[in-house]
């Protein structure tokens, strides 16, 4: 693989990552300092529209304790150099990257004192690339590269640092959502362990790379803020790590873009970290895809003999596979499918081979050895006392095939790399206690590799499990003290005691006592104490006579320093042995207690009287009443005095048996309490009524018609199915909703009533007042009307007389505008035209409709509004 560092052409933003490290070059001329060489290594987009790196300002800030000590400006060394990513070593490249970057050296010596904190290098930039992926604030962001020189509080008189460099690779190509690896390993020059780890990375502010930019006297580090799910530890995602002691970085690529990464190096030596060191980079995913066929160099099946075959390349441009299994003979040695699953028959080394096929005739092979070796399982053993003594870990690995010749042991200290062995049975001294996660990694001769990690307490010293560290005795006992634990035992004092060099020594001291135990196990020792309070008598007080409720329980709490108990009597009590026993008496009950510690011994009573619950009962039951009813309740009561809640729709709510009216359901409660029994608690009952919601009737508008004129009534209703129409002359079926109503000259005008009921009896009715003219059908239009919202007269609408339809009602005025028009029978004209309200004065009205016969009936003329 190849590394890809990269930026998009964006006015000024230009940077695409960079390195500042340090040389030791040896003491310099004055007394007590040392020269080194620091030294930029800078990266830029090379399709960058921004500064050039030959025209880069570089200044180094130096800080002691973060106060500025000095500045170095360092010079560009040499010339720039261009590495650009060659597509035809990827004959099978699916798309066409543009991957090409350059790279400059700034380098200068300074003569730095020699102190004991050592020194923070820093160089401040702006200019990133604009549209980082992985930063909240993906535009004008600034670059800050440091490191770190250790003082002589990190590093032993006399010693000094390089730091570690970056090998530097050619440019890299990492495919959107595909497996890469980089290589991101350094150099030591003095050899120093090296871990590898992301970090955040460091903001600068605008405009640090211009001419006048002052390096600030006092240094702030101004940590990256990185969006969701991204932060410094993972730059690009779950899917990606980087492997603490080789520095690769692998895994799945993120979606397309721009991602900034720190990479820390961590320097150990003598088994202790003493500075840090970085590199901050723009990695570029693009949009490409790899036909290959990538196989790992081997394959151990240490397990089992059954092998998951998988192409580390996963292009979606393959289109076709073809797996060897290394097995000639076999008939199901040869594959196509891209994951295939094949078991060995027999152990051994085997070699397989995938070839894979994209369009145009591009081809990939690949190769892996095989090894079958089951039977292979890790484990180990560990025996240990105390820190005071090393722990010793035996290896317990088990290999059917060949022997086990690689341990490596990482006994789990996070603060050294020194608990470590390579040997198969160890031994660990540790500095404290601590539960270890301890890790063996076996490997055998025939390339089996297994792990297992357990943990292991690691004890400060060896454990004294007593029964207790206070207790209390008669001055006339003796006391068994066991104790839990192998080793040799002492007790001091010794007075008072048998079996003083035992784990179970009898004490009888006539004063209070402090025992002090120590145990010895092989060469770990531990001390603890007891306390042994001795006493001449007890006393036991159980507190006063008290009163409680018929059935309910009480615990009777007892005050004393006894350690065993006798209650009587104990028949309605849960335990009569202890010391605050549960008590639920059905009559006046005396208790007495008899309290033991040792021989001493002390009594006392304590009388529980019993008095009765007072009583209630709500006979009306649970019920369902309609809309407007009333519910007589009915109840009864033991006790001195009651109360009814809520009281809401309730009639005589300070009696026994109050008239209930709700409108909406409702739970009533009669809550009773007895003031003279004793019994201090209230009981209470309740009733449920459900309301039905009150059924809404709609009849109809009044209307008017002429004799022989059929009319249909329709109601509407909120619920209910049963209609019932009175009086029923005229209509010719009073039980249905749309009966139809055929009057005759005989009759004036008729108000029908509709009754609406449900199948609970619940019902709402409504009216309509039907007139009768004694003329032919006609539109009649009132002369005037006055539209003052006071609910009489306010609109000015068509009486239809024998009408069955009207065709239109229109409202002029004197201009011949049309204010309002309508073919609805009952619609009328409020005043308004688009919401304004009209003068007073005349308005001209037409209307046509077709009457019972057929006709059409015309009507013209002029209304009055009166405002």
């Amino acid at each position: 693989m190849f590394l890809l560092l990269c930026a998009l052409p964006a006015l000024s933003r230009h940077v695409a990552g960079g390195e500042l490290y340090y040389e030791y070059l040896g003491s310099g001329n004055a007394p007590n300092t040392s020269n080194y060489r620091i030294t930029l290594r800078l990266f830029r987009e090379c399709s960058s529209s921004g500064p050039r790196l030959e025209n880069e300002r570089v200044n180094v800030g130096i800080y002691e304790n973060s106060i500025l000590f000095t500045e170095l400006s360092l010079p560009i060394v040499g010339s720039v150099n261009t590495l650009k990513l060659r597509t035809d070593l990827f004959p099978c490249l699916v798309g066409d990257p543009e991957v090409c970057y350059e790279v400059a050296i700034y380098s200068n010596v300074i003569a730095l004192p020699n102190n004991i904190s050592g020194y923070l290098l820093t160089r401040l930039g702006c200019c990133r690339i604009n549209q980082i992926s992985n930063l909240a604030n993906p535009v004008n962001v600034g670059s800050n590269y440091i490191t770190r020189i250790p003082g002589t509080a990190s590093l032993a008189e006399g010693q000094h640092n390089s730091s570690p460099q970056f090998r530097v690779k050619d440019t890299a190509l990492v495919c959107t959502q595909k497996k890469f690896i980089l290589d991101f390993g350094a150099t030591d020059s003095d050899g120093d362990k090296l871990t590898y780890s992301f970090c955040e990375g460091f903001n600068a502010p605008a405009g640090s790379n211009a001419a006048n930019f002052t390096i600030p006297k006092d240094l702030a580090l101004d940590p990256l803020t990185y969006v969701f799910p991204y932060n410094g530890n993972q730059p690009l995602g779950d899917k990606v790590t980087i492997d603490a002691e080789t520095g690769i970085i692998s895994g799945i690529a993120p979606a397309g873009g721009q991602y900034v990464v720190s990479v820390c190096i961590t320097e150990w030596r003598a088994g202790k970290p003493f500075t840090e060191h970085r590199k901050d980079f723009i990695l570029k995913v693009d949009d490409c895809d790899l036909i290959e066929a990538d196989l790992p160099p081997r394959i151990v099946k240490c397990d089992d003999n059954t092998v998951n075959f998988e192409n580390g390349s996963t292009s979606s441009s393959i289109t076709s596979y073809l797996w060897d299994f290394g097995v000639p003979g076999n008939m199901n040695n040869f594959s196509s499918s891209p994951t295939p699953v094949f078991t060995y028959a027999d152990t051994g080394r085997y070699m397989a081979r995938l070839t894979v096929k994209g369009p145009e005739g591009c081809e990939g092979t690949d190769s892996t050895e095989v090894l079958v070796y089951p039977g292979f399982k890790a484990d180990f053993n560990s025996t240990g006392f105390c820190v005071q003594l090393p722990y010793q870990f035996t290896d317990a690995s088990f290999a059917k095939y060949g022997t086990i010749n690689t341990w490596k042991w990482n006994f789990g200290v996070d603060t050294t790399l020194a608990d470590t062995a390579i040997i198969a049975n160890p031994q660990y001294k540790y500095a404290g206690s601590l539960n270890a996660s301890v890790k063996l990694i076996v490997e055998s001769n025939k390339g089996c590799i297994d792990s297992v990690q357990k943990s292991v307490t690691i004890r400060d010293k060896p454990t004294i499990n007593l029964p207790f560290r206070d207790t209390v005795i008669c001055s006339i006992d003796s006391l068994l003290i066991p104790v839990t634990g192998t080793g040799n035992f002492t007790w001091l004092p010794n007075t008072h005691i048998l079996g003083r060099n035992t784990n179970r020594p009898i004490v009888f001291p006539k004063d209070t006592t402090r025992y002090i135990v120590t145990m010895s196990d092989n060469g770990c020792t531990n001390t603890d104490t007891v306390t042994v309070n001795v006493v001449d008598y007890i006393t036991v007080q159980v507190g006063p006579d008290t009163t409680i409720c018929l059935s309910d329980p009480i615990t009777l709490r007892t005050n004393t320093i006894a350690s065993s108990f006798s209650w009587s009597p104990a028949l309605t009590l849960n335990n009569a042995s202890v010391k605050n026993p549960i008590a639920t008496p059905t009559a006046n009950t005396t208790y007495t207690v008899i309290g033991n510690l040792g021989r001493c011994q002390a009594t006392d009573q304590i009388t529980v009287r019993v008095a009765p619950y007072p009583q209630v009962n709500i006979s009306t039951r649970d019920t369902i009443i309609c809309y407007g009813s009333r519910l007589q309740l009915n109840a009864s009561y033991t006790g001195t005095d009651f109360r009814w809640s809520p009281t809401n729709a309730l009639l005589n709510a300070s009696g026994m048996n109050p008239l209930a009216g709700p409108t909406r359901n409702m739970v009533y409660t009669l809550v009773v309490r007895d003031t003279l029994s004793g019994c201090p608690k209230s009981v209470r009952d309740s009733v449920r009524i459900q309301v039905v919601p009150n059924i809404i009737v709609k009849a109809g508008r009044d209307t008017m018609i002429v004799p022989d004129q059929l009319l249909a009534l329709e109601a509407t209703a909120s619920s209910g199915s049963q209609f019932n129409w009175t009086p029923s002359i005229g209509l010719n079926n009073s039980m249905i909703y749309n009966p139809i109503v055929h009057l005759g000259e005989d009759i004036d005008s008729i108000l029908y009533r509709v009754r609406v009921t449900d199948a609970g009896g619940c019902y709402g009715e409504d009216d309509i007042l039907v007139k009768v003219f004694k003329s032919q059908p006609d539109i009649l239009v009132p002369s005037g009307f006055t539209p003052n919202g006071d609910g009489k007269n306010d609109v000015l609408r068509p009486i239809a007389v024998g009408i069955t339809e009207l065709q239109y009602f229109r409202i002029y005025n004197r201009w011949g505008q049309l204010l309002f028009s309508t073919n609805q029978q009952g619609l009328g004209w409020d005043g308004r035209y688009n919401g304004i309200l009209q003068g007073s004065g005349a308005y001209v009205y037409i209307a046509q409709g077709k009457d019972i016969y057929g006709k059409t009936v015309f009507r013209k003329g002029t209304a009055v509004l009166i405002r």
